[in-house]
């Protein structure tokens, strides 16, 4: 009972703060967006529009994720990615207007202010009313009645209750208690439908199986980048180190048949210089060998792996497996080679004393977390280090949570669904 009583006054402080936040919100992006659309045609909109529609997606986001934390509603967010060759300034800003007017997302979302600040708000309203307005109902009963009567036959209204009198507060008093029971056993019901009403009008009209397309369109074309990538670093290691190694030490070796005779002392130099370029070679090959898939990780695991991993680092690192059992080897190298990234980041940007990494699996999902006491303000960006962790990790459905304020700690989270054999 304790447990319902939390969770349905959690609801109805949420949804007051929602309905409030909500309507006034929703209101002024709904205005700015059809006063902005509106001027497009003067010059003027084509200016102002992409900025106003950024912040109608970023407010459409924000209820995407309380939606998803409050209340296990998870709605897509299938916005069409503008392209790469997209140029700056007022041109950009043209081509930025018109493919934003051209997205379909970007009218559901216009729509969803128009809902969210009408039905969005009655609904979202109900959960704080069946929690919090009891308490006016009983404050009437403890003899509040008084202050609003004024001596009065009927002074005051609760609900459909004429506040006149002791009895008449008594009752209120009752539908109060009505009220509050009804609100323990719906509140978090009824705001889970606030939120199921805004994925209907948000999400697309093939819902989550379009989105799942794009992103699996996106990740695969990633996917594709990445292995592309990957080979010509192969390719050129090999061209660049142990192929080199190995032409020069043939040419030493073929010094040394023509000096033997000749030249015994200067052909065992060549000899040992021989011998030093095959160490060199076998050595870099092996790092070749380690940078595609660490032997470490095919026999071991990922848990002794990066044991393995950590034991090479400058910087004191510990690491916790709570998990049993193995995930296919793809998605221990993907998470692998993730926390290697993780890893090196941290030692060349953090300026940290130590890490923590967290390996463990729970309801369907491998979960990893690499915290370390630096100097914080990591972010994934284009082109950086976590950018790459996260294109690598939506290979498998995976996601990448980064927590780094100025000052630290940083906390780099790594989700990957999989099954342990």
């Amino acid at each position: 009972m304790g447990a319902r009583v939390r969770g349905a006054v959690a609801a109805g402080v949420r949804s007051l703060g929602l309905a409030a936040a909500g309507l006034a919100g929703s209101i002024a992006l709904f205005v700015l967006s059809v006063v902005s659309i509106a001027l497009v045609a003067a010059g003027v909109g084509a200016l102002t529009t992409p900025w106003v529609l950024g912040l109608v997606r970023h407010w459409a986001n924000g209820r995407r994720l309380v939606a998803a934390e409050w209340c296990g509603v998870r709605i897509p967010a299938a916005y069409r990615p503008f392209p790469d060759d997209v140029r700056g300034g007022v041109v950009g800003q043209l081509e930025r207007c018109r493919l934003l007017l051209g997205d379909p997302a970007t009218w559901r979302d216009l729509r969803w202010l128009l809902v969210d600040m009408t039905a969005g708000f009655v609904t979202a309203l109900l959960p704080a009313a069946l929690v919090l307005y009891p308490l006016e109902g009983y404050a009437l009963a403890a003899g509040l009645w008084r202050v609003f009567t004024d001596g009065s036959e009927v002074g005051w209204w609760y609900g459909f209750v004429p506040i006149g009198g002791q009895g008449t507060a008594l009752l209120a008093g009752v539908l109060a208690t009505a009220l509050l029971a009804t609100g323990l056993y719906t509140a978090p019901a009824l705001l889970r439908a606030h939120f199921l009403l805004t994925r209907a009008v948000l999400a697309p009209a093939d819902g989550e199986l379009a989105e799942r397309v794009r992103v699996l369109t996106r990740t695969r074309r990633e996917a594709v980048d990445t292995s592309a990538a990957e080979l010509r670093r192969i390719e050129r290691d090999l061209h660049d180190g142990a192929q080199a190694r190995l032409v020069a030490m043939g040419m030493d070796l073929g010094t040394v048949e023509a000096l033997v005779e000749k030249d015994p002392a200067r052909a065992k130099e060549l000899l040992a210089r021989a011998r030093q370029s095959s160490a060199d070679a076998l050595t870099e090959l092996r790092d070749l060998v380690r940078g595609i898939h660490p032997p470490v990780l095919a026999e071991r695991g990922l848990g002794d792996a990066v044991r393995s991993l950590a034991l090479r680092l400058p910087v004191a690192t510990e690491v916790a497996l709570a998990r049993t059992g193995r995930a296919e080897a793809p998605v221990e190298a993907a998470a692998y080679f993730a926390v290697s990234e993780v890893l090196t980041n941290a030692v060349k940007h953090a300026d940290a004393d130590r890490i923590w990494v967290d390996i463990g699996h729970a309801d369907g999902r491998l979960r990893i977390t690499v915290t370390d006491d630096g100097r914080g303000g990591a972010a994934p960006r284009a082109g950086g280090g976590l950018d790459g962790v996260e294109r690598r990790l939506a290979t498998f459905d995976g996601v990448l949570a980064v927590s780094s304020p100025a000052g630290g700690p940083t906390m780099v989270t790594m989700e990957i669904p999989c099954v342990l054999s």
